[in-house]
């Protein structure tokens, strides 16, 4: 039993969000939204997604201030980081890739492309030798999206408990 990957889609404009989760969910994903950094943090927080699909220009706080929050708090240090975002010149390309984002992709955009990169990062991401889910009687442990499943139910952990429950 494969667990889907989890993607936390963060855009002010909710057709992009709703555009992008049918694409991916299409692919197998499965998909949060946020509208801006407090709801994304939250969503993080809460759920641990395996990968984070962010734009750049939300009101508020940006998306870069938001990748760079992600990047220095230890628990959500590692979350693979897309920057999806209508500012297409080098200087901002570069400046989110120092941010930490882990690929950098310019509206408008192809859902093939969008789904080709996703999957290039979370194979790039993903450690070697634990990518495989551990099932024991009638519990699951996946250690690439830290989810708990018994008997096909997921069972609500937090990434803290998921991590003391994976050295058991």
């Amino acid at each position: 039993m494969s667990i889907a990957k989890r993607v936390l889609i963060v855009d002010d404009e909710a057709p992009i969000r709703e555009m992008i989760a049918v694409a991916l969910e299409m692919a197998g994903y499965d998909c949060i939204e946020a509208e801006n950094a407090q709801q994304a943090h939250a969503a993080v927080l809460d759920q641990m997604p395996d990968l984070v699909l962010l734009d750049w220009m939300m009101p508020g706080t940006s998306g870069i201030d938001f990748a760079r929050r992600l990047r220095r708090d230890e628990t959500t240090s590692n979350v693979p980081i897309i920057m999806l975002t209508a500012k297409s010149e080098e200087d901002n390309k570069v400046q989110g890739l120092e941010a930490g984002v882990d690929d950098y992709i310019t509206k408008p955009f192809s859902p093939r492309e969008l789904v080709a990169r996703l999957k290039t990062v979370l194979r790039r991401t993903t450690p070697k030798g634990i990518e495989e889910p551990v099932t024991v009687d009638e519990l699951t442990l996946d250690p690439v999206s830290h989810r708990v499943t018994s008997m096909a139910q997921s069972v609500d952990l937090g990434p803290p408990n998921f991590v003391c429950c994976s050295f058991l």
